[in-house]
């Protein structure tokens, strides 16, 4: 915790500044959606967003929400393609017993 944060409330006390980072405009938002359509690309620029040094805060939490989002659609694709798979040797091996 900061030194100048009152420890009960958790509040910045009087005369301490907290930093605002800038507010990411719409240039930048439509730059960065022009970064995402392109395929690999996207990818790379998620990562350096949101473990590089640098970027504006707000851009590195889209980014980290960006590759969790990805991360929970792949494992959510790999356990559906698991259960098409189960089903379909089972329905095989039941097949090849007749």
């Amino acid at each position: 915790m900061e030194p100048n944060v009152n420890q009960n409330l958790g509040y910045p006390t009087p005369g301490y500044q907290q930093q605002v980072a800038p507010a990411i405009s719409v240039k930048d938002w439509m730059l960065t959606i022009l970064i995402m359509i392109i395929p690999l690309v996207n990818i790379i620029m998620l990562f350096v967003w949101a473990f590089g040094g640098g970027t504006n805060p707000s851009k590195a939490n889209y980014a980290k929400a960006s590759l969790l989002w990805a991360a929970i659609g792949i494992v959510i694709y790999i356990l559906i393609a698991f259960l098409f798979l189960g089903t379909i040797m089972a329905g095989l091996s039941r097949g090849m017993d007749y």
